[in-house]
């Protein structure tokens, strides 16, 4: 049923003075791979649409088995359109995106609602930078403004890290308990604002945006322990951390993530040697070689000691981050590893504890970091075997969570079992990622553009380098 992968890492063994783990069996491709085409994506794309806009519309989210809608707050904030509209776009369907465009246009933020802050930037105001950077339609890029200004108040904390939640109609912080209690947030939460606010800097030439970004991260960089490491969780107006683990997944992946592509949009010497520091301490205390096998452990932040065999589905966008900062023996070994833990059970379940060889959360959201990894590879090596990981993913998803109206999630990736939930990144990432894996995908090149952490992507050519630092005020 499997296809098996044949990844030779002789140079990322040898540099690491590592023992050679047992190979996977030779896969020799066929003359004519029967690989999935990016036709078969769109149609799929297509039909998930409109699944959404006959029962969902307006909504946030698609219920694709009860064919209802679902909101996450009080009142809708339209999240899905906002998160599908780049990958329409990019896929060629036109009035499907101006109608998501008129939609976002017509959208009103006087919202007396809280909204947590990292959720809304990734998906809304990141989707509305995208569609701005497709559509070049200054009223879009007003849109952002505005949603971009309500976001504001969150970062006027004593410390500058953002407040977990904001209301936009009043600009009243929450923590994550409600109103005025819990103002605790994990890393992703505190410093995953640079690519989107740097982008509202340079297209509004304002550099409050990339500013209040900068200052949230540099405040998690610099409370780093003495061995190099950021906690998981602090509190945003003392700066304490109030758990001291660190890692690579949810949680703390996308603080990495945007030390390493704001740089690359954006060049800033005190980003970049955040970045720089913080790759040489995942090399260090995360790297774990365990059977043969590359993993990233859960460790102690002021000792370094391993605290947690386990690995989340989160992390898997990893390998991407590793091959476009040149890395590329530890990205496709720990790709290998990655592939290996989907073939096991068929998809990836939420998190595996690698030393116990058990699944300590057994469900999935059909979530794209996998998917990533492997086109992210595939582009950056033209090593097709790549393309047979996609193929097999894509063969895998269709296979236990198609259904008469879209995908659905599993509550079980080893029984399979349904969940009524189609989550918005599943149009912005998961089948934007299949699109651009396709083997007859020619036209789009990684190297021209910068993904936001939830695939809204940005044409490197719009942003012109001798105007970042005054834009930005680098």
């Amino acid at each position: 049923m499997k296809y098996f992968l044949f990844l030779l890492m002789t140079l990322s063994i040898l540099s690491c003075g590592e023992s050679e783990p047992e190979p996977f069996p030779v896969f020799h491709l066929p003359e004519e791979p029967p690989f999935y085409s990016k036709e078969d994506v769109r149609s799929e794309m297509k039909r998930s649409w409109n699944a959404y806009k006959e029962h969902a519309w307006g909504y946030d989210v698609l219920k694709p088995l009860s064919g209802q809608g679902y909101n996450w707050y009080d009142e809708s904030l339209g999240i899905s359109p906002f998160d599908a509209y780049s990958t329409l776009a990019l896929m060629g369907m036109d009035e499907e995106a101006k109608e998501v465009e008129a939609y976002a246009l017509a959208k009103d933020w006087d919202q007396d609602i809280y909204v947590q802050i990292f959720e809304v930037n990734i998906r809304i105001l990141g989707g509305l930078l995208a569609m701005y950077d497709h559509s070049q339609n200054p009223a879009v890029l007003d849109k952002a403004i505005d949603f971009g200004n309500r976001m504001l108040p969150a970062f006027d904390s004593p410390t500058g890290i953002p407040y977990h939640s904001v209301n936009l109609r009043t600009g009243a912080v929450a923590g994550n308990h409600g109103e005025g209690e819990g103002n605790v947030v994990n890393t992703a939460q505190a410093a995953t604002y640079l690519l989107e606010f740097g982008i509202l800097s340079y297209y509004s030439e304002d550099p409050k945006y990339y500013q209040a970004a900068k200052k949230a991260s540099l405040a998690i960089f610099n409370r780093r322990s003495d061995i190099g490491l950021p906690g998981d969780y602090i509190n945003v107006e003392t700066g304490e951390w109030t758990n001291t683990w660190s890692y690579l997944q949810a949680g703390m992946d996308s603080y990495y993530e945007y030390l390493f592509k704001s740089n690359q949009l954006f060049p800033d010497p005190d980003i970049a040697a955040a970045w720089d520091t913080s790759l040489s301490k995942i090399n260090k205390y995360y790297a774990d070689t365990f059977q043969g096998r590359q993993y990233y452990a859960c460790v102690d932040m002021h000792t370094g000691e391993k605290v947690k065999r386990s690995m989340s589905l989160y992390d898997a966008f990893f390998p991407a981050i590793q091959a476009s900062a040149g890395d590329l023996a530890n990205a496709e070994s720990n790709m290998e590893t990655w592939y290996w833990l989907w073939d096991k059970y068929g998809l990836l379940p939420t998190r595996y504890l690698y030393e116990a060889d058990s699944i300590e959360y057994a469900n999935s959201e059909l979530n794209p970091e996998i998917v990533e990894s492997a086109f992210f590879l595939y582009q950056i090596t033209e090593n097709e075997n790549y393309l047979k990981m996609l193929d097999e993913f894509w063969t895998d998803i269709n296979d236990c969570c198609k259904n008469d109206l879209a995908y659905h999630a599993v509550e079980n990736v080893v029984t399979k079992e349904p969940k009524d939930y189609l989550a918005t990144y599943f149009y912005a990432e998961t089948l934007k990622y299949f699109f651009l894996g396709a083997h007859d995908q020619k036209e789009f090149r990684i190297e021209n553009h910068i993904f936001n952490t939830e695939a809204h992507p940005f044409q490197r050519e719009h942003f012109e380098l001798n105007e970042v630092n005054r834009r930005l005020g680098i």
